[in-house]
Formats: C-alpha cells, sequence, structure tokens
C-alpha cells in the first residue's frame, strides 16, 4: 500500500473511524471534541506560543512518559505546544503543566487526524521549529505534512514489538515510508532499535527510557508517607489495573479476608489493599464490584474531602479492607505510603504498565506474566532483585503478603529498586542532545 491508497482507505473509512472515536469517548467521559474543528487542523485563534517545540503524547502514559523531557524543554526556556489523541492524556497534562499553560509558555491541542489537509493546516498554523513523538506514534500523512515543510521530526523513547513490525511490513511501503521519514529515531532498547530498522528507520540510536528520568515531588512523597504514618497500616497497592483484572484482584482480596478473618485476626492488624484502576471511567464498576463481594472500602476522593491526612480522614479509612484510588496524578502518594505494589495491566494479556515509577520510590514490585510492552525492563528489574514475578493475581496477593512479613527482604529490594532505577537514568538528555544538534542544523 502507498500513501495515496492508504488516504483513500482512510478516508473511505472515516464514518465508522469516527463513530468508534465517538463510543469511545461516551464510554469514557470527558470532552473529546471528537468533531471538533481542531481535530481536523482548523482553528479559530491565533496560536497561544509562537515558533514552538512540537511533542505529540497520545494518551496518559505517554503523557506521563513525556514529562521529564517536557521539563528539560521549559526549563531551557523553550515554548511547547503539547498534542494528544485522548482526553486521559490531555488532562493529565492539564494537571501536570497548570503553571506553564497559565504562564502562556505551554499550549495544549488535539492532534488532527491523519489527513493531509487536515496535518498541513495543523503545521500552518502552529509553525513548529521541531516535531517530537512519544514512544510510537507514527502517522503517514502528519510525517509526509512535516517533510513537505521542513519540519525535522524525531521519535523518542521509542518502543517498538514484534508485533508492530509484522504490522508495518504488512502494510507495505506507506509506513515504511513514513519510519523512514523520520530525522532522528531514539529507542528505548538494542531489541526495538533493530525491530524499527527494519521497519524502515534510519539514524536510530539506543538513548534508553524517559520513565527512568522521573522527577519524584518531594511533597508527593511527603504526604503519602504521612498517610501512611497517620493510618499506621501496612498498605499493598494494586495499580493500574486494567479491563478484567479488577474482578480477578477483587476475588483474590475477599479469600484473603475471609481465611484471615477464621484465623480470628483484628481489623487493626489487617493489611489495606488499594486498587486503582488505570483509567477514570472505570472507577464506578470498580467500586461496584467492591460492593458485589461485600468488602468494605472507602474511596480516595472520600479521604481527600475529610482532610486527607486528618483524624476524620484516618477514621474514615480505618475500617476499610480496600482503599478505591478514585483521583488520578496521585500515583506517587500511592506508592510513597505502600509497602509492596502490584502493577496491573500484566495479569489479563494487555502487555503489562509502567513499573519504574514505583521503583524510583523504592517500592518493592510485583508484577504478572504480560509484560511484553515492558520486557526488557521488567527482565532486568527481576535481575536487579527490583521486582519479582506472579502467575496470577491470588499468586501476586500471596507473594506480597508473604514480603510483609519479611522486613529484611523488602528492605533489600526498596533499595535495589532505587539503584536500579539511577542506573538507566539519563534518556532525557541523550534525546535533547539530539534534539539540540537538529536545532543547530536550521
Amino acid at each position: 500500500m502507498n500513501r495515496f491508497s492508504y488516504t483513500l482507505l482512510i478516508r473511505a473509512l472515516s464514518p465508522a473511524l469516527l463513530g468508534w472515536m465517538a463510543l469511545r469517548a461516551r464510554r469514557a467521559g470527558g470532552q473529546w471534541g471528537v468533531m471538533s474543528a481542531e481535530r481536523f487542523g482548523r482553528y479559530k485563534k491565533p496560536p497561544q506560543v509562537q515558533r514552538p517545540v512540537w511533542v505529540h503524547a497520545v494518551s496518559l502514559g505517554e503523557t506521563r512518559a513525556a514529562q521529564p523531557l517536557l521539563r528539560a524543554l521549559l526549563e531551557r526556556g523553550e515554548k511547547v505546544l503539547l498534542t494528544h489523541l485522548t482526553v486521559t492524556g490531555r488532562e493529565e497534562g492539564a494537571r501536570a503543566f497548570e503553571k506553564e499553560i497559565r504562564e502562556g509558555q505551554l499550549e495544549q491541542q488535539w492532534l488532527p487526524y491523519d489527513f493531509p489537509g487536515a496535518t498541513a493546516r495543523f503545521l500552518e498554523h502552529y509553525q513548529p521549529v521541531v516535531g517530537i513523538l512519544i514512544e510510537r506514534e507514527v502517522w503517514p500523512n502528519l510525517l509526509a505534512s512535516a517533510r513537505e515543510r521542513g519540519l525535522p521530526m524525531m521519535l523518542v523513547s521509542a518502543r517498538f514489538s514484534d508485533h508492530a513490525l509484522r504490522t508495518v511490513l504488512r502494510a507495505g511501503k506507506v509506513l515504511q515510508e513514513a519510519y523512514a521519514g523520520l530525522d532522528a529515531v531514539h529507542a528505548q532498547t538494542l531489541h526495538d532499535a533493530h525491530r524499527l530498522e527494519q521497519a524502515g528507520a534510519v539514524a536510530v540510536r539506543v538513548s534508553g527510557n524517559f520513565k527512568f528520568d522521573v522527577r519524584i515531588q518531594a511533597d508527593q512523597l511527603a504526604r503519602g508517607r504521612e498517610f501512611a504514618q497517620a493510618l499506621n497500616r501496612r498498605i499493598i497497592t494494586i495499580a493500574s489495573t486494567r479491563e478484567g483484572e479488577d474482578e480477578m484482584f477483587v476475588q483474590a482480596i475477599e479469600k484473603h479476608v475471609r481465611r484471615a478473618r477464621a484465623q480470628g485476626q483484628e481489623q487493626e492488624q489487617a493489611v489495606m489493599f488499594r486498587l486503582v484502576p488505570r483509567h477514570p471511567q472505570r472507577f464506578e464498576t470498580a467500586a461496584q464490584l467492591l460492593r458485589d463481594a461485600g468488602l468494605p472500602f472507602v474511596r480516595r476522593s472520600e479521604i481527600l474531602q475529610a482532610g486527607d491526612c486528618s483524624a476524620s480522614a484516618v477514621r474514615a479509612a480505618q475500617n476499610a479492607v480496600v482503599l478505591l484510588g478514585d483521583t488520578v496524578g496521585e500515583m506517587v502518594r500511592n506508592y510513597a505510603s505502600s509497602q509492596v505494589a502490584i502493577i496491573g495491566g500484566s495479569f489479563a494479556p494487555l502487555g503489562g504498565q509502567n513499573l519504574i515509577e514505583a521503583c524510583a520510590i523504592g517500592v518493592p514490585v510485583i508484577v504478572g506474566p504480560h509484560t511484553h510492552n515492558f520486557e526488557q525492563a521488567v527482565q532486568d528489574a527481576i535481575h536487579e532483585g527490583a521486582a519479582l514475578r506472579a502467575q496470577n493475581a491470588e499468586a501476586a496477593l500471596q507473594l506480597a503478603l508473604q514480603l510483609l512479613e519479611d522486613p529484611r527482604r523488602l528492605a533489600q529490594m526498596s533499595e535495589a529498586s532505587k539503584n536500579w532505577v539511577r542506573q538507566h537514568a539519563g534518556a532525557v538528555q541523550r534525546v535533547m542532545d539530539g534534539y539540540l544538534a537538529l536545532r543547530s542544523k536550521q
């Protein structure tokens, strides 16, 4: 397939694709602007940022991953245009860069659909000096429009699976030409780099994973630890659960609670389980699962309303078995108040979620069997003693409970976690060096 055929195909399928986007938006909630003018590269107002560095972070995970790079660009004094495809990514960007948006240093916008006219109008309107794509977002018409304008394009912190490579090769030259049109590619691992080269990318180098450059906010860390101290209970956080996994862990928690009660364990001695669904639209579903299982739970939002670490907030949480994490932007607090973290997305065949943030805080990590999106990082973390693997939710819960009874091993894993993250830091600086090299050629 060439780009002309690709464009004809997406035009023919656009009613179905837009319908799918609208359905996804309805299920997820929030303001997606599926049929907004901006999604088609049409704008009523002039840009708030002039000649910006354009960074595209498609969704929540990419937006979080991009934050160290965005901070480095902003600290250098750059104006930044930050684009997204999903509302969760846009909301995370708005939360993380509220000050910079207010001061006019960063502007958010929807990425236009990959029609030639829409992408050309988008680039003409904002006139970025460099485009930076996070992890894996490559669109043929978008990159063709960038080439026509002479806009340098980078793909950074890039991960590229065997499945992604097969997709590119099956699609024919349209995607291979898109990858070949990138001016610089910074892969997370050597395996990613080799696959990207097979897909057509040139000038590929291994620069590492941005997630290792995560900046842990001291106030968030302190607040999380303050909550744990006030509550005076051990906490296991089950983080970033995805479709089908909440049910698995609710069943495992219910089984543990029945066993603990049969053994005469008092509530104040019991472990608290924090369950944090990855996507906000599933908070209510998780709450209903907990009700159906008869598990006493408290919402994080209720604790915040009661005063976070206040006496009334602690009383609200004291008799709960489960703390339902129904807020966003608090993962540092969540991990800081935990003794062990179980990372979701890996207990159903979904590829896994980021374990690095928990390790950076020094929290021992347990992952499931399905981690192909983060396989190199997971293997390295296990080898360094920072993480363990369990085959299912119940086994993960039991392993976490065993770790709580072994303070020496917990301390060893905590130190190994922080050392592992420190050893792999530096990806942002390597990408910044590549960015400055591109700028120097303009």
